[in-house]
């Protein structure tokens, strides 16, 4: 069977050979490099101990130091699946999610053309170069001298100029022999509406040759020198060397200067491109006209685990950079993401780079930020979340943006950036008191002031809802003090409705870092509240004189106090959902004595628990007055009062 042309180049592309490779071989950490692409392990197809065995993912080949063996990965997966040469493209196809075509009898014939029209594009190239060096060209090179583009950097990129003709570029060609169908094929040509001769697709425009990896002219992107044409920048048609959103523009010199360890930059035109590659940033591509396809990114993770999106600090670059975001969250996996430069306000690369050098571009990039950041960005800039109602509508917007993440561990982790971001922007409060000229510089530092609700704070407070927090700070200390204990009361921990916020997002905290070590409970803790939220924590008064919070090693006191605060914590719910529904009884037509008997359990049920209920070795008795004692110091009590002779005005008796 044979394949259409390019079927390979393309399978090539989104292979990655050294998860190919990696599903055989144990890599050798110390020896590979793989940010560079550049693996090391004992070699698969001989017995051997040392790391012999070379992948160098970028380029895709493989080479053993040893046994010589050496391929790209359809050798690989012939060899070591003991297939034949389709059966390895079948296997190689069906994971980069690419079908198989089917069967093309003119496919050689095809393979034909493509080079023809490879050959066509070749030769439109060298046109356009040279056209730009003569008198037709001087706009053209006036323009580029303005950008400050040096002559060898022309040469480098093959730029070159259309004339402002109809046929020009059609009449050279034809003047070579080049066939009327392979100038239409090539996207350089088109048919006139009006029956007349065919006119050139470009004319009057900058020429920008677009290369694929393999270094081959595939299509031409063009800028036009009238400032009154309806498309500044115009791409060559979609034809059979080209789809716009399976290429990058500079994408083979690129991915070799990543290979040598430079970050990869993806920019929005040609010209940013160009700037930052001359500028010493070689690793720099852009996208072809349009947002950045699923195709584009893959290509991008396959030259760097982290490309940086430098994009216009603009609205339009802003817009562009929230594409990507979408385009990206389904397809991110552990290891693979994105960061984003946003240049300052009303510039581009270019513009940077002539205004403030490479020093100026290399400050940005290195402030780039994470896309969780700029995904809150977008769903937090410029908005008020002042009631319940917005907050929530919040939540559920980054929740449903967040489930796209396929990878689980992956998707956790956005979820608590995501926590410690809304925790910042919901707990943060001004603390500087408003004057007549508004807040102070460092209103959001300074320390806050004695205020109506510090005096009415939960230690002053007496009413039921402040007694529940209390409760459940305490329980939430006592675990963090002893995290091994989180198991054992992991279904009441889950149940506890948590009528703090921060208490909530501790508790969440907790039950996800089951069986880790203290340390990393505690450190977790802090990235889920933060670090001043948890010392004011522990420092409030009725956490700090908790029994198993001055002795953190103490686990059965921890254990106790979890239990006895717990229970309480259950009263307490029980008796307000019995007044509810005894109220509510009270209230119709079925109100009687039953209704009494339950809030009067209720009550008894609450008293019982607010007792304290340490499991300890004491024997109690229950006493007339319903009240528990110990049994062994109710015994000596009354020993002592035995002892004593009310007769002799209180004094002891005498022991005979």
């Amino acid at each position: 069977m044979s394949l259409p042309p390019g079927f390979l180049d393309e399978l090539r592309t989104r292979t990655s050979l050294s998860q190919v490779v990696g599903r055989k071989v144990m890599w050798d950490t110390r020896k590979s490099n793989q940010g560079k692409g550049d693996m090391w392990a004992p070699c698969p197809f001989h017995q051997e101990k040392s790391a012999s065995f070379h992948v160098d993912d970028r380029k895709g080949f493989y080479y053993c130091f040893g046994c010589h063996a050496k391929g790209d990965a359809i050798a690989f997966v012939r060899e070591t699946e003991n297939v034949d040469f389709m059966e390895a493209i079948k296997i190689l196809a069906s994971e980069a999610g690419m079908p198989m075509p089917e069967r093309d009898p003119q496919a050689q014939v095809k393979a034909d053309r493509r080079t023809l029209l490879v050959e066509v594009m070749e030769m439109a190239a060298n046109y356009f170069a040279l056209q730009l060096k003569t008198g037709a060209g001087g706009a053209a090179r006036a323009y580029l001298d303005g950008r400050a583009m040096a002559q060898a950097t022309r040469d480098k990129f093959g730029i070159g100029f259309a004339p402002d003709g109809w046929q020009s570029l059609w009449d050279h060609l034809r003047g070579r022999g080049v066939a009327e169908d392979l100038i239409f094929g090539a996207g350089l040509a088109r048919a006139s509406q009006k029956g007349g001769k065919p006119y050139d697709v470009f004319r009057n425009r900058i020429i920008f040759p677009i290369r694929d990896a393999r270094d081959r002219c595939i299509a031409f992107g063009g800028r036009a020198m009238d400032p009154d044409d309806t498309a500044k920048y115009l791409n060559s048609p979609e034809t059979e060397l080209f789809d716009k959103g399976r290429n990058l523009y500079n994408h083979g010199p690129a991915r070799a200067a990543a290979g040598k360890g430079q970050p990869l930059i993806v920019a929005e035109g040609y010209m940013d491109v160009i700037a930052l590659v001359e500028a010493g940033f070689g690793a720099a591509v852009a996208p072809l006209g349009t947002a950045v396809t699923e195709t584009q990114l893959q290509l991008l993770w396959r030259i760097s685990d982290e490309p940086v999106m430098a994009l216009d600090g603009d609205t339009a670059g802003l817009r562009a950079a929230y594409r990507v975001i979408d385009t990206a969250l389904p397809l991110l996996e552990a290891g693979k993401s994105l960061r984003f430069a946003l240049m300052p306000e009303g510039k581009d690369p270019d513009d940077l780079i002539r205004a403030e050098g490479a020093g100026g571009v290399q400050k940005v990039l290195s402030n780039a930020m994470p896309m969780v950041r700029l995904l809150w960005q977008r769903e937090t800039e410029g908005r008020v979340f002042d009631s319940p109602e917005r907050k929530a509508a919040l939540d559920k917007v980054l929740r449903d943006r967040i489930k796209q993440i396929p990878d689980p561990s992956l998707r956790s982790h956005y979820g608590e950036d995501i926590k410690q971001l809304r925790w910042t922007l919901f707990r943060q409060r001004p603390t500087k008191p408003r004057g007549p000229a508004g807040w102070g510089k460092n209103a959001w530092n300074a320390p806050q002031p004695p205020s109506a609700s510090a005096k009415a704070s939960l230690l002053v407070s007496a009413d039921e809802q402040a007694q529940v927090q209390l409760r459940e700070a305490v329980i939430l200390a006592a675990l963090l003090s002893a995290p091994e204990l989180v198991e054992a009361f992991e279904p009441q921990l889950e149940a506890m409705p948590c009528s703090d916020p921060m208490h909530r997002d501790l508790r969440d905290c907790l039950l996800r870092s089951l069986g880790q070590p203290a340390d990393a409970v505690r450190h977790h803790a802090e990235q889920a509240i933060g670090g001043q939220a948890l010392e004011t924590l522990f420092a409030a008064r009725h956490v700090a004189i908790t029994p198993c919070v001055r002795n953190p090693g103490n686990t059965e006191l921890a254990r106790m106090t979890v239990a006895e605060e717990l229970a309480k914590l259950e009263a307490h719910r029980r008796q307000v959902l019995g007044i509810a529904e005894g109220v509510e009884d009270l209230q119709g037509d079925l109100a009687d004595e039953s209704v009494t008997w339950r809030l009067g359990q209720a009550a008894e049920a609450r008293s019982f628990a607010e007792r304290a209920q340490q499991e300890d070795s004491a024997d109690y008795v229950t006493a007339e007055n319903g009240v528990q004692l110990d049994a062994e110091q109710l015994q000596r009590s009354r020993a002592l009062f035995e002892s004593i002779d009310v007769t002799r005005g209180g004094k002891p008796r005498k022991s005979h």
